[in-house]
């Protein structure tokens, strides 16, 4: 038993790895900047340093690489103490460790840490970070169809984001939407006729999926709205009068649906946790999405961030639906404890097709890494505790691992690389 173990263990280690879900900026992008420790600070651990009671006008001046180092490092010390614990700090420190050879991030290190960082800031940086270290063949990043042509293919593929196109909610977004398309937004069929557009070009442009985040805005649950409601709510917003926008972008949501099952292209959608500091942690239930997952059945959805805390209804929705897909991407970090407890519950409720394992949903590439090797960390432990019980044979295991981190997402996404 011990023999396959490690194999196993091995063997996860070597996939080279479909990641679903990232924001990271480009490497052109990254290598214009001036960087060091907090540059980490971006997000993420931000948060948690906020949480517990850190300023954010502090938090800004300690990323103001104009400053002195060590002025910004009494600054953040007593909050680093706090948060250095949680999934967010503890993934930190392993991109210290393994990435630069820094084992710790405290007061004796962030110098040196920061000198690192900045000297590793150089061509090739994305290469030895996702490629060879991070082991990521692929990954799936969100961008507004127009700047699909800053991509780099050979790290990322394309997912068109959407919220620009449903989440209108006055005359600016009207005005934003009229100069991105070249064209006068006087009616619902002028916005019908921009969605259909932005998905034709980004299927033609190499998109393979689509991608809502309105849970940071607004409730998931779009109801099925008349066009004629609709357009009275576009009419109001117009001539800049007070109105609800929800039907309108009801209404919207559910044309764009219908065309990304026309096209066949998923829609990866934004569930749970909400990044940043205080939200509205009901409007993303994931349950809210029933009525879509019963009127588009031809339509794939990939439900993000396990749907946390409402990993359960997910998990049951994915069972039970066959376009329903539960997506990993951004839990190890949040808990690796809860994580760890979702992916034994879904390897028992949802067929295994259907489970994405990894998204590392970070801007910095050393976070993708962390994340990266965290996941894999725990995936073995949790294939390795059902092989122990005696729940999957050897194969079994190796197959699932494969699966989780590669296989499913090639199939689904019809990555070709």
């Amino acid at each position: 038993m011990k023999n396959f173990e490690d194999r196993l263990k091995k063997e996860i280690s070597e996939i080279r790895i479909i990641d679903t879900h990232e924001h990271l900026e480009t490497e052109e992008e990254r290598l214009g900047q001036k960087v060091d420790l907090f540059h980490w600070f971006s997000h993420y651990a931000s948060c948690d340093l906020i949480s517990a009671g850190m300023k954010p006008e502090d938090l800004n001046e300690c990323r103001d690489t104009g400053k002195p180092l060590e002025e910004r490092w009494k600054k953040f010390a007593p909050y680093w103490e706090c948060v250095r614990t949680t999934g967010y700090g503890k993934a930190l420190i392993f991109a210290a460790k393994e990435l630069y050879g820094v084992n710790e991030i405290s007061g004796k290190t962030f110098a040196q840490l920061s000198e690192k960082i900045s000297a590793a800031n150089k061509k090739g940086f994305y290469k030895w970070v996702l490629k060879e270290k991070a082991g990521i063949d692929i990954s799936l990043r969100p961008e507004d169809m127009h700047y699909f042509g800053k991509l780099d293919r050979d790290f990322f593929a394309p997912v068109v984001y959407t919220d620009g196109l449903i989440g209108i909610w006055n005359r600016e977004s009207i005005d934003a939407i009229s100069k991105a398309f070249k064209k006068e937004i006087a009616s619902v069929d002028d916005l019908s006729g921009t969605i259909d557009a932005a998905i034709d070009t980004a299927v033609r442009d190499g998109a393979c999926a689509a991608k809502c985040g309105l849970a940071y805005a607004r409730i998931l649950k779009f109801e099925d709205t008349d066009k004629s409601v609709a357009g009275i709510v576009l009419d109001r917003i117009l001539k800049k009068e007070a109105t609800d926008p929800k039907p309108l972008q009801d209404f919207l949501m559910h044309r764009m649906l219908e065309k990304l099952e026309k096209k066949g292209l998923p829609l990866q959608v934004h569930t749970g946790i909400q990044e940043g500091n205080g939200n509205y942690l009901t409007n993303s239930n994931p349950v809210h999405l029933l009525n879509l997952f019963f009127r588009y059945p031809c339509l794939k959805f990939d439900i993000f961030h396990a749907g946390y805390p409402y990993s359960s209804e997910l998990a049951v929705m994915a069972k039970n639906f066959p376009n329903v897909y539960a997506d990993m991407c951004w839990m190890y970090v949040i808990s690796p404890t809860a994580s760890k407890k979702i992916l034994h519950d879904w390897l028992d409720t949802i067929p295994n097709n259907k489970i994405f394992g990894f998204g590392g949903d970070y801007i910095f590439a050393e976070g993708a890494y962390a994340h990266s090797r965290i996941a894999r960390e725990i995936i073995f432990q949790v294939i390795q505790e059902k092989y122990k019980r005696g729940w999957f044979d050897e194969e079994e295991c190796l197959m699932l691992a494969r699966k989780l981190l590669r296989d499913n997402a090639l199939d689904f996404f019809k990555i070709q690389l």
